[in-house]
């Protein structure tokens, strides 16, 4: 395949999941949803799918994919699961959790997903669009978020066409994604375990199942959403902002209003189902700043902070 592509959009029915089912089969690239974002799927097994992801992302290649299975027995194929990582699978899949373990050494998945790292980051999606594919496929699928490195994270099929369009296969629109904030990440190891990545799960949720987190002594990047610099609308943001200036797009929660509001309600949960489409918006604003109100660092407010930071960097 050539970099130019045509990209359909599929609908988020039968029809549009075994087409998407079929591209993918065949080493094509398919943004799918998940219930966190929207994701750029491609067959695992495959050096040349992996490396199209790579090439329509834009993306550095140090930075380790996320493989998605539709189950914890495909998981166990792919890393080594011990007695935590299979509490963690009992507890929190299908959903916004992804491990990264010990891989497998007959896993099949193409040395590019990991980075040449003896780890892979598994997921089990919960999203039924995302779980029909790979139940169709029969494979893992390595699924970075569905836009161009470095960008805001997509929430829907129109932020994916944004940056993606011409550059993939294909869309499989199934509306906004329910969580809108990428999956926390958890890595496992013998000395113990630790949050790589902030995310829906809280904090608290995994302190309860594995006890207190090591100390991070890991400097390489092991899974997405570790580069200092990441979700970036492509302007200066600055945070904590009781007010915009006059050349600033404003990003508001709760009483702080903005050009958009994350929750008028200082919903958390809804702040974070609508982070990334404020930040598309002040992408495309006229005005070259963004300001964001507050935002409580509590629950998932630690993800979403976390997100804004590195927007920030």
């Amino acid at each position: 395949m050539g970099d130019k592509h045509t990209t359909e959009r599929l609908a988020g029915d039968d029809r549009g999941i075994a087409r998407a089912a079929a591209l993918i089969a065949a080493g094509g690239l398919v943004a799918l949803p998940t219930e966190t974002v929207y994701g750029l799927a491609a067959r695992a097994d495959s050096e040349t799918a992996v490396a199209a992801i790579y090439r329509a992302k834009g993306r550095p290649d140090f930075n380790p994919l996320i493989v998605h299975v539709p189950s914890l027995a495909a998981a166990e194929r792919i890393g080594r699961f011990d007695v935590r990582a299979r509490a963690l699978a009992a507890r929190f899949w299908p959903g916004p959790l992804t491990l990264v373990l010990p891989l497998q050494d007959e896993s099949g998945i193409d040395r590019a997903v990991t980075a040449g790292l003896p780890t892979i980051a598994l997921r089990c999606p919960a999203h039924p669009a995302m779980r029909a594919v790979l139940e169709r496929t029969g494979l893992p699928l390595a699924a970075p978020s569905a836009n161009r490195s470095g960008a805001v994270s997509p929430t829907s099929a129109e932020h994916v066409l944004a940056t993606l369009d011409g550059r993939i296969d294909a869309v499989l629109d199934a509306g906004a994604c329910p969580r809108g904030l990428e999956s926390t990440v958890v890595a496992l190891r013998a000395s113990g375990w630790q949050l790589l990545r902030e995310g829906p799960i809280a904090m608290r949720d995994l302190v309860a199942l594995l006890g207190a987190p090591a100390p991070v002594s890991e400097a390489r990047i092991e899974s997405p959403g570790q580069l200092a610099q990441h979700y970036s609308p492509g302007k200066p943001v600055r945070l904590g902002a009781a007010r915009p200036g006059p050349d600033e797009f404003m990003i508001g929660f709760g009483t702080v209003e903005g050009d958009c509001n994350l929750s008028r309600d200082s919903d958390l949960l809804e702040a974070a189902a609508r982070l990334y489409a404020c930040l598309h918006h002040a992408a495309e604003s006229p005005k070259p700043r963004v300001a964001v109100a507050p935002i409580p660092d509590e629950e998932i407010g630690a993800a979403i902070n976390d997100r804004l930071r590195r927007a920030a960097a």
